[in-house]
């Protein structure tokens, strides 16, 4: 049954004030709040490692930001900001990111109806030489309500990955209100991130160091990867009035073989860091459910969890997986997933969340609700009242889910 939750339960008050415009010095210096037991302690970030069960498993999410956000301008000298979301033409990321002439992507357009048929010209206010050469154009293929697709072309042969370093910026969230500046270019990516395709990073990992990784791997706890691509419906905030309304975009992951069979052991504490990490590792379950009864993994919906209570352990989910990967010789898993986590949901995987703390009224609150089994107000509230920086530059948090 789907949740009948009223978003304006998960409000609080946020001002503007509160949010973390920039990054601190240091990445590991950020305060870190631990929830344990229903009880409340305050840490440094640095200090993680001793925070963390040794016989953990602690799961990362590798995705890797890209420079989506591209100005170009008519000749009528309207500006137009063109936000890529996901590649349509090639539609695999890998591919289309080594494309040297062209290629297609589903986009978010600002001024999108100032801009009727005509080719427009990257905005080059600098004049900028490694710029000018590439002659980057993009033309409008289609509008689909609130995207688009479009079509970019360039000149020199280098791939796109190469021309959007060169031509785009990091898409960091609206609500910092400001540009985009060099800091962001190094900060708004965690250290481990691998695989270009996120508009948005996956921020919980954004305090890690090198210094702070060695010593959780010292600990003992064995550290895994998954890759889901952040999509631009990060930002998007609750708009209907009950959660039921709300409609979640898709994600795709990837996981690979042997870490779903580390997974398949069992009897370790698993620790996601990152409200994506999460999605990914529930999801896992889901897929594992539609590999028993369909005989192969597809994409999760945003209500599967909520439909009826799948009677399938874990373990029996991973054996139907892998059962799968073997028969098509893959040793990844590739799926997508537009899971939604809330108040009600039951957690299969995940004991343990490293996050930051969130907007009012936006899932990611609800998924914080539901892990600590409803708690979320005490967390926020201490937060707020302890001068705790919020969202995607602020301080962070490690939660510890009850035990039922």
């Amino acid at each position: 049954m789907i949740p009948e939750i009223r978003i304006d339960d998960y409000d609080y008050p946020l001002s503007d004030g509160r949010i973390a415009k920039y990054p601190l010095a240091q990445r590991d210096a950020s305060r870190l709040l631990e929830y344990r037991d229903g009880k409340i302690s305050e840490h440094v970030f640095r200090d993680i490692p001793d925070l963390i069960p040794h016989d953990a498993v602690m799961v990362f999410n590798d995705t890797k930001v890209v420079p989506a956000r591209l100005h170009f301008q008519r000749s009528t000298g309207a500006h137009i900001e063109v936000f890529c979301l996901e590649p349509v033409l090639p539609a695999e990321y890998n591919l289309i990111f080594s494309q040297t002439a062209s290629c297609r992507w589903k986009c978010i357009v600002g001024n999108v109806k100032k801009w009727k048929s005509d080719t427009l010209s990257l905005f080059n206010p600098e004049n900028d030489p490694e710029v000018a050469a590439l002659s980057l154009c993009a033309s409008l293929v289609e509008r689909n309500g609130e995207t688009s697709v479009v079509e970019f072309s360039w000149q020199g042969g280098l791939p796109f990955s190469r021309v959007l370093e060169i031509c785009g910026s990091i898409p960091i969230p609206p609500y910092l209100n400001r540009e985009t500046e060099t800091i962001d270019r190094e900060r708004y990516q965690t250290l481990y991130a691998r695989f270009r395709g996120s508009v948005a990073a996956p921020t919980a990992g954004l305090h890690f160091t090198r210094d702070v990784l060695e010593r959780i791997k010292g600990n003992g706890v064995d550290m895994e990867t998954v890759c889901l691509h952040v999509g631009a419906g990060t930002f998007l905030p609750v708009k209907s009035h009950k959660i039921s309304g709300h409609t979640m975009h898709r994600e795709p992951f990837v996981v690979k073989r042997a870490f779903l069979e580390d997974l398949r052991r069992g009897g370790r504490p698993v620790v996601a860091v990152g409200t994506t990490s999460v999605r990914t590792l529930e999801s896992l379950y889901y897929i594992g459910v539609k590999c028993i009864e369909n005989g192969r993994p597809e994409d999760i919906g945003q209500w599967m969890p909520y439909e009826k209570e799948y009677g399938y352990s874990l373990e029996e989910a991973i054996d139907a997986i892998l059962e799968y990967l073997d028969s098509e010789s893959l040793d990844e898993l590739v799926a997508g997933t537009r899971i939604i986590i809330v108040p009600g949901y039951r957690f299969r995987v995940v004991d343990i969340l490293v996050t930051n703390f969130h907007q009012p009224k936006s899932t990611l609150l609800l998924l914080i609700s539901a892990f600590v089994d409803g708690d979320w107000r005490s967390i926020y509230d201490y937060a707020l009242s302890h001068d705790f920086r919020f969202l995607s530059y602020g301080d962070s948090s490690v939660l510890f889910r009850k035990k039922r």
